[in-house]
């Protein structure tokens, strides 16, 4: 099974998928703005690691703290994961290998001492602040 996405049935399908940003979504935006509200900075779409493609959406340098705020549909949310009727085999391997990738970054970075926080997009904001918050404040 390949990594790459199915291929769309039609040109809509085509054009709505090229649509979904990879960055700067509503939610990692939502969780962005409290915790530099509260005075905390950090940057964005940083490589942390030479072993891992992958970049955390949100990374506090100083306390070695990666933020991942993960899409329901694309990261496989236990609470919300669905399959699309269309391609359901290609699309359930892609998605599982999404999964998996995640799984091989949040023990990679762990290794390299990093602190890994995984928010989902449905999360309230606050509380996965909190976290965020409360792992910077312990890392710094």
């Amino acid at each position: 099974m390949s990594n790459q996405a199915p291929t769309p049935l039609d040109a809509q399908t085509r054009e709505r998928f090229k649509r979904q940003p990879r960055r700067d979504t509503k939610p990692e935006l939502a969780i962005r703005r409290e915790p530099h509200r509260r005075g905390f900075r950090f940057h964005l779409d940083v490589k942390v690691s030479k072993s891992i493609r992958s970049k955390p959406d949100i990374v506090f340098s100083g306390a070695k703290v990666a933020v991942f705020v993960d899409r329901c549909f694309w990261h496989g949310c236990p609470d919300h994961e669905t399959l699309p009727k269309n391609n359901r085999q290609r699309w359930a391997g892609k998605l599982r290998a999404n999964t998996e990738r995640d799984t091989r970054t949040t023990t990679t970075l762990k290794a390299e001492g990093w602190e890994v926080i995984r928010i989902w997009e449905h999360e309230l904001v606050n509380e996965a602040v909190e976290r965020v918050a409360a792992a910077v404040t312990a890392g710094s």
